[in-house]
C-alpha cells in the first residue's frame, strides 16, 4: 500500500468536471479523480476548515462512525474499472474490522473529516498514474477556489446529473 495526500483540488479544463489530484506521501506521482460537483465542495470545505450549524451528509457518517465507537483507521482507492474508481473504508470497532465499498470521493471526503490516512496500491498507481516532476501539479486542471466552486455549482443545470427516477 502506498500513502496518498490530497494534493490538489481542480477543474479539467477539458470537460469543465472537478478533479482531485491524489499524491504519493513520499514521491511525484499523482492520481487524478474525476468527481462530482457535491463531492467536490465537500472535499473543498473540509480543506477550507468550512463548518456549518447542521451536519451535512459526510459530517453525519462522521458522526455515525463516531457515535457507534467505531474508528475510520484508513481509506483504500483499490481499483479502476471501466473508468470508474472503486475504494474501501476500513472501519474498526473493537476487534471487528468493517470494510465498506465507497466511491473515492466520498470516501476522502470522510477521511479528510476524521483525519484518516488514505491508501492507494501500487498497480493502481502504475496503471493510473502521472509523473510531475512538482508536487501537487497536473497539467489541465486550474486551481479550484471558493468563489469559483460556488459559481461553477450555482451554474449547474439540473440536465447534467442525467435522470433520476426513484
Amino acid at each position: 500500500m502506498i500513502q496518498v495526500r490530497v494534493a490538489h483540488l481542480g477543474l479539467d479544463r477539458t470537460t469543465n468536471t472537478p478533479v482531485v489530484i491524489l499524491q504519493e506521501q513520499e514521491g511525484e506521482r499523482v492520481l487524478p479523480i474525476w468527481i462530482g460537483p457535491a463531492e467536490a465542495s465537500a472535499i473543498a470545505m473540509e480543506l477550507a476548515g468550512v463548518k456549518f450549524a447542521r451536519p451535512l451528509t459526510h459530517d453525519l457518517l462522521k458522526q455515525v462512525i463516531l457515535g457507534l465507537g467505531a474508528d475510520l483507521r484508513k481509506v483504500i482507492i483499490t481499483q479502476v474499472k471501466d473508468n470508474t474508481y472503486y475504494a474501501e473504508l476500513h472501519i474498526y470497532r473493537g476487534d471487528a474490522v468493517i470494510q465498506v465499498d465507497a466511491r473515492p470521493s466520498d470516501s476522502i471526503a470522510v477521511a479528510l473529516r476524521l483525519k484518516a490516512p488514505i491508501f492507494t496500491t501500487e498497480n493502481l498507481l502504475a496503471l493510473t498514474s502521472v509523473e510531475t516532476g512538482e508536487p501537487g501539479g497536473e497539467a489541465g486542471t486550474e486551481t479550484l477556489d471558493p468563489d469559483k466552486l460556488k459559481s461553477y455549482l450555482q451554474n449547474l443545470d439540473p440536465e447534467d446529473f442525467g435522470k433520476f427516477t426513484p
